[in-house]
C-alpha cells in the first residue's frame, strides 16, 4: 500500500471526485487504482473564499514500485506506515497482579493493556461507576450540591469524560500508540470517523457508554475494578541507599493491599493523594501550569470569523480556534481546551470552591463556543516555597471565586467590555453564559491576580484582530479556570518508575506527564508496557 498525502479538493466536492484526483496526481489510469481508503481528512480555511478539504489516502496500485520510483523524494508519496500495535510481553502463569490507581484515560488504558497481556490488573478508583457519577455531577450543575468523591474530577472515566472529548495531541508518537487508543475507542462504540478526522472528538454522552464497554472488556480478561476505594497511604521499605521499595497500599475500605507494581494514574485534582505521597517522601516537584477564565462567544460569531460565507457547511462543522499572545509584562495568554458548540461547566471537587471547565457533546450543537483563556505561571515566580505550593494557590483562587459568585457554587462573570474598561459588571449583554448552577456579574479582580487581568487587557484586542468579535464587549468571561494541568510532577526515571520509590509508576496528567485524553491514554500504554517488562524480566 501507498500513502498519498496533501490531496486537495474544494469544499463540497462529491465523494466520487477522490478517485480521479488520485489518478491525476499519480499519473495513472483508473483501472490501475485497485483500492482507496481515507487515512486522514482535514480542512484548510486560510482562504475563506476557497476553503479546501485536504486528504491523506492509502491506496493499492498495480505498479507500486514504479510509482514510488517516479515520486522518489516526494514526502507526500510513500509506503503506508505500519500503525499496528504489538504487545511487549505476556504474563507468565501465576504472575502477581499489578495495581492501577485511577480509572481516567491513563488508568483505563494502563489497565486495558495489562489485561490484554494477561496480567489481570486490579483497578482502584475513589469515585463511582460512570453512570452513578454522572448523576452526582448533574447534582452540582442543577442543584448546587457537591459530592466530593464523585464529580467532574473523580470517578470512572476521569475528568476527560466531562469535556469535549478531543482526541488529538501535539506529542510525538513514532510508535503510533495514538492509533491503538483510537482503535480501542472505536471497538468500544466511538464513531469510526475518529480514525480519519484530523481533529477527532467524541463528546460526553458517547464517552460514558464507551467507558462502560471498556470496563467490561478488562473484566472479561480477568481484570478487577474496585470503585469507592481511595488509596489513603503507601507502605514503603527504606533501602540502604535512601530509596524505597513499595510493598502495599492502605485503602479507605480498611484493607491492606499487597502491591509491588503500582501504576499511579490519579488525575490532576487528587490533592490529598499528592500530600500523602509527599509526606511519605516520594519525590514530588512543583511544575508550571496556567490560570484564568472560560470565555464565551456565540458559536455563529466564531464560525463566520473562521469560515466566512462557508459557515454552516456540514463538512466543516463548528469552528474552533487556537490563540496565543506574549504580553509586555512577560506573561503569555493563550486559549486552552477550546469547546465548539459547548458549555462551561462546574468542575470543583472540593467544598467551598468554584472551578470551571468546558464540555461539548458529539454534535457540538449548543449555542456558545467556549475556551479557557489562561495565563502561564511558574513556581519560581508565582508559588515558591515547597512542591505543593501550586495547590495552595489553586485553592486560594477557587475559594475567592466561590465567594465572588455568591457562596452557592454560582460562578463570577464579567463581560469583556467591563474588564477592558476596568469596571465591575452589574449586568450582561447579548451573550448568555452557559455555566450551571448559575452566574453572578462582578469584577474578576476579586478572584484573579492583577497580572492575569492586565495580560487579558493587552491580549484581547490582539485576538479581536485575529478573530472578529473576539473582544466584543458582550463576550462573557467566567471564573476561575485553575486546573489546566497538574501543579506538580511526581518525577520518574527512564524505566517509568518513581525516582526514589521502586514499584511505583507515576503516569498521566496528575503525575505531570500528559495533558488531555489522548496523551494521557498514550502515557498509560507506555507505563503499562514498562510494568509488564519489569514483571517478566529474568
Amino acid at each position: 500500500m501507498l500513502r498519498l498525502s496533501e490531496l486537495r479538493l474544494p469544499l463540497g466536492h462529491p465523494p466520487e471526485a477522490l478517485t480521479p484526483a488520485v489518478c491525476a496526481r499519480l499519473g495513472i489510469d483508473a483501472e490501475d487504482l485497485l483500492e482507496l481508503t481515507i487515512a486522514r481528512r482535514a480542512n484548510d480555511a486560510r482562504r475563506k473564499s476557497a476553503i479546501m478539504m485536504v486528504y491523506s489516502v492509502d491506496i493499492a496500485v498495480r505498479d507500486e514500485a514504479g510509482v514510488l520510483a517516479r515520486f522518489d523524494g516526494d514526502p507526500n508519496v510513500r509506503t503506508t506506515p505500519d500503525t499496528g500495535y504489538r504487545f511487549v510481553a505476556q504474563a507468565p502463569a501465576g504472575s502477581p497482579r499489578p495495581v492501577v490507581i485511577g480509572a481516567g484515560p491513563c488508568g483505563l488504558f494502563a489497565g486495558l493493556i495489562l489485561a490484554q497481556m494477561g496480567f489481570r490488573p486490579i483497578i482502584l478508583d475513589r469515585g463511582k461507576v460512570v453512570r452513578e457519577r454522572t448523576k452526582d455531577t448533574w447534582g452540582l450543575w442543577r442543584r448546587g450540591e457537591l459530592t466530593p468523591e464523585s464529580n467532574v474530577q473523580f470517578g470512572e472515566g476521569g475528568a476527560g469524560t466531562f469535556s469535549d472529548g478531543k482526541l488529538w495531541s501535539q506529542i510525538k508518537d513514532p510508535r503510533h500508540l495514538g492509533r491503538k487508543v483510537l482503535t480501542e475507542f472505536v471497538a468500544a462504540g466511538a464513531p469510526p470517523e475518529i480514525l480519519t478526522e484530523a481533529h477527532p472528538h467524541i463528546g460526553t454522552f458517547r464517552l460514558v457508554t464507551m467507558v462502560e464497554s471498556m470496563r467490561r472488556t478488562v473484566e472479561a480478561l480477568g481484570g478487577e475494578y474496585r470503585f469507592g476505594t481511595r488509596v489513603e497511604d503507601v507502605e514503603l521499605e527504606t533501602r540502604t541507599d535512601g530509596t524505597h521499595q513499595l510493598h502495599a497500599l492502605h485503602l479507605s475500605t480498611g484493607e491492606r493491599l499487597a502491591a509491588s507494581h503500582v501504576v499511579l494514574a490519579v488525575g490532576h485534582s487528587a490533592r490529598d493523594t499528592f500530600a500523602m505521597l509527599h509526606r511519605r517522601g516520594v519525590h514530588v516537584e512543583a511544575k508550571p501550569f496556567s490560570i484564568g477564565v472560560r470565555i464565551e462567544h456565540p458559536q455563529s460569531w466564531i464560525d463566520r470569523a473562521r469560515f466566512g460565507s462557508c459557515a454552516g457547511h456540514p463538512d466543516l462543522g463548528a469552528a474552533a480556534y487556537t490563540l496565543s499572545h506574549h504580553c509586555t509584562n512577560g506573561r503569555t495568554v493563550y486559549s486552552f481546551c477550546m469547546c465548539p458548540g459547548g458549555r462551561v461547566v462546574a468542575a470543583t471537587s472540593e467544598p467551598g470552591r468554584v472551578v470551571t471547565n468546558g464540555m461539548s457533546q458529539y454534535s457540538r450543537a449548543e449555542f456558545n463556543a467556549n475556551s479557557g483563556l489562561v495565563v502561564g505561571i511558574d513556581p519560581a515566580r508565582d508559588y515558591p516555597g515547597h512542591p505543593l505550593a501550586g495547590i495552595d494557590l489553586q485553592r486560594e483562587l477557587e475559594a475567592k471565586a466561590f465567594v465572588a459568585g455568591g457562596s452557592d457554587y454560582a460562578a463570577p462573570v464579567q463581560t469583556v467590555g467591563d474588564l477592558l474598561a476596568g469596571r465591575a459588571s452589574t449586568a450582561l449583554g447579548t451573550v448568555t453564559p452557559s455555566y450551571k448552577p448559575g452566574t453572578r456579574p462582578t469584577d474578576l479582580a476579586e478572584c484573579l491576580p492583577r497580572f492575569v487581568l492586565d495580560a487579558f487587557r493587552e491580549a484581547l484586542p490582539v485576538f479581536g484582530r485575529q478573530i472578529a468579535n473576539y473582544d466584543h464587549p458582550d463576550a462573557v468571561m467566567t471564573g476561575v479556570e485553575t486546573r489546566t494541568s497538574s501543579p506538580i510532577r511526581i518525577t520518574r526515571g527512564r524505566d517509568f518508575q518513581s525516582l526514589n520509590v521502586a514499584g511505583l509508576y507515576p503516569a498521566g496528567e496528575g503525575a505531570g506527564y500528559a495533558g488531555g485524553i489522548l496523551s494521557a491514554a498514550i502515557d498509560g500504554i507506555k507505563v503499562a508496557e514498562a510494568v509488564a517488562l519489569r514483571m517478566t524480566a529474568a
